[in-house]
């Protein structure tokens, strides 16, 4: 239980009334309009965001300059953090979170490390061998969020496995706060990766600046990174301009699916660990339970009302769903339609559950797996596809900051082997430029095995 004094109870009284959307045995046919996320006003967004990226296209550093004064009522005369500048920082961060810090670091590290791919050599006919092989991405821009929350743990998320895959540049953009400096831990973390190259830039300038390259800052093939929502818009932009992006990436959001078996003091903190994230956050709620459902909004309350970012999480929890369904196979189907970013299985059968998981980013199994575990330190990465994306797409791995070339490499006898088949397909085809670059080789081949 939660404990409360008078100050507590004064608190959980001004929340008791949040209005959430509740829904009880909910028709299947309603499901898709019940997941439905809110819809951006995306035209006009679109336009906004395209008129920094001109901008900054045409104007460079001073563009930079100018749009961080203007949105984050900062003067920055250097963009890149200096070295005195990061020595400073390494000096304020607590012994304590250093080492939180660095477990995580370790942790995620560990898990990331063993993604890599051996090349694996497949002789599909005799002659002929073919291989695929994993290429780091040669410049790639990590976006870490910082305004309300600096995000150094996303730092760790997109770094780590940057490294990993062997980036030849990483480049790290963060806002700066109202003293035009980067919090202290988004730079002991930026060191503990070893990445040096370090912008006080957000927002869509920030994507802008990676997107074009100015005279400070270079020109990414690739950008990462979570953001708001005009963030989450110059990312998508930007891939008009050549560059490749993560996935699209809005708004944090959770599922959650209890059972009697469930703690609801355990739920509510899940609920509400998502929901102080800002109030574009999302919770989407189940259970089979009436109980569970009366007790889960009681912890809410009473939680809700204690936690400092309060007015985020409040606003966060009135866009929010929770559902009653009849059962737990119902609860499954209805959570694989919505995809949630983060899916935590607060229940009794948790294990065999997660089995019929098809859509989500990253999966939370028992009571005692908090999704706040897997944002920090248990080692899977926290940057995730939202907003009902987790149908197609997959969080940040190794794998994100790679390419996978093929090769294939033929002797004569494979040639043999395979040139009449390619002969016939090219010519079926009408091209016969394809054909002849088989045939002209099969008849040399023929000619050396004469002579």
């Amino acid at each position: 239980m939660v404990a409360v004094g008078l100050e507590g109870l004064r608190l959980i009284a001004s929340y008791k009334n949040i209005h959430m959307q509740v829904l009880r045995y909910p028709e299947k046919a309603s499901w898709e309009i019940i997941c439905r996320r809110p819809v951006m006003d995306l035209p006009s967004l679109e336009t906004s965001v395209e008129k920094i990226l001109q901008e900054v296209s045409e104007k460079g550093d001073q563009a930079l300059k100018e749009f961080t004064l203007k949105f984050d009522n900062v003067i920055v005369n250097d963009l890149e953090v200096s070295p005195g500048e990061m020595d400073e920082a390494l000096k304020l961060i607590p012994s304590d979170l250093k080492n939180a810090i660095l477990l995580a670091k370790q942790n995620v590290e560990k898990f990331h490390s063993a993604q890599p791919e051996q090349i694996r050599i497949i002789e599909t006919m005799p002659g002929i061998r073919c291989w695929r092989k994993s290429v780091a991405i040669e410049k790639v821009g990590l976006y870490i969020p910082g305004g309300t929350a600096p995000l150094f743990s996303t730092l760790l998320m997109l770094a780590i496995p940057a490294v990993i895959a062997g980036c030849r540049e990483i480049v790290i953009c963060s806002p700066p706060g109202k003293d035009g400096k980067l919090h202290p831990a988004i730079l002991y973390a930026a060191h503990l990766t070893g990445i040096t190259r370090i912008f006080k830039l957000g927002g869509v300038q920030a994507i802008a600046a990676m997107t074009f390259g100015t005279h400070s800052v270079p020109r990414v093939f690739k950008i990462f990174g979570p953001g708001n929502q005009y963030v989450t818009c110059a990312k998508q932009l930007a891939q008009r301009y050549g560059v490749a992006i993560d996935m699209p990436a809005g708004p944090s959001e959770v599922g959650v699916f209890a059972d009697d078996t469930a703690d609801p003091a355990f739920v509510a903190a899940d609920l509400l660990s998502q929901a102080e994230h800002g109030p574009d956050s999302q919770v989407f709620f189940v259970c089979s339970s009436e109980q569970v459902l009366e007790n889960v909004q009681q912890q809410l309350a009473i939680q809700l009302g204690l936690l400092p970012r309060r007015n985020f999480a409040a606003k966060s929890l009135e866009n929010s769903t929770l559902v009653l369904v009849n059962n737990e196979q119902e609860a499954m189907e209805l959570l694989n339609e919505y995809a949630p970013e983060h899916l935590i299985l607060s229940c009794k059968n948790a294990s065999a559950l997660a089995e019929l998981v098809v859509n989500a980013g990253s999966v939370f199994i028992g009571n005692y797996s908090p999704e706040s575990v897997g944002d920090y330190a248990s080692g899977t990465n926290h940057t995730l596809p939202t907003n009902g994306h987790a149908r197609a797409y997959s969080g940040v791995s190794v794998d994100s900051f790679v390419k996978k070339i093929t090769f294939q490499q033929l002797t004569p006898e494979g040639l043999k082997n395979i040139g009449p088949s390619v002969e016939l397909m090219a010519a079926a085809e009408g091209l016969q430029g394809h054909k002849n670059a088989v045939s002209i080789r099969l008849a040399q081949v023929s000619l050396d095995e004469n002579i």
